[in-house]
């Protein structure tokens, strides 16, 4: 159990049967009455946030989150299957568990996985990768004055925008969190 008088900024607690991580918190205490915390919550399961407000002092379970470095070996039909770095026990994963960061993962990455109670909450993969550019329409030279983007198709099947002058084969380092192209790698 933790206080509300205990929150702070990515502290996970359970409410109504699902994982919370608070957003944001603030106390007050009025001139009149008792004090209170007024607090944001995200979903971790779903996404959604939620405005909260909770009595000072007021007990919520915590939510006992385990993070475990996994390395993604191969995909067997619908299924990604990973191993556990640390016993060497492999464990199946779904596009739906994964989320939309899918479109990054090759084999042989390392992601963590994040689980509460035997339920896979989240998988974060690094917040960097590096992959090669299978499909992209060439740049022709004078197309503008200033710096211009295209798509590309990497290995993965993700598409990125890049700039005019990279071509098929090239390898390039991409931000996962914001899907944008952060430079050409060696």
């Amino acid at each position: 159990m933790i206080s509300s008088n205990d929150f702070r900024t990515g502290v996970s607690i359970v409410l109504d049967g699902s994982v919370w991580r608070v957003i944001e918190f603030l106390h007050v205490k009025p001139g009149k009455g008792s004090a209170f915390v007024r607090t944001k919550l995200k979903s971790v399961q779903t996404g959604n946030t939620v405005e909260r407000t909770f009595r000072a002092g007021e007990t919520v379970p915590q939510a006992i989150l385990e993070k475990r470095t996994m390395q993604h070996t191969y995909k067997d039909g619908p299924d990604y299957v990973f191993m556990d770095m640390e016993t060497y026990e492999e464990g199946r994963l779904t596009e739906d568990q994964i989320g939309d960061r899918v479109k990054y993962l090759k084999e042989g990455m390392e992601a963590n996985v994040v689980r509460w109670e035997e339920q896979v909450l989240e998988v974060e993969l690094p917040n960097s990768v590096v992959l090669e550019v299978t499909q992209t329409d060439p740049g022709v030279k004078g197309d503008t004055a200033t710096g211009g983007t295209k798509p590309a198709t990497v290995e993965t099947g993700a598409m990125v925008m890049v700039p005019l002058f990279i071509t098929i084969g090239e390898k390039i380092k991409i931000d996962t969190r914001n899907d944008s192209y952060l430079g050409r790698e060696n």
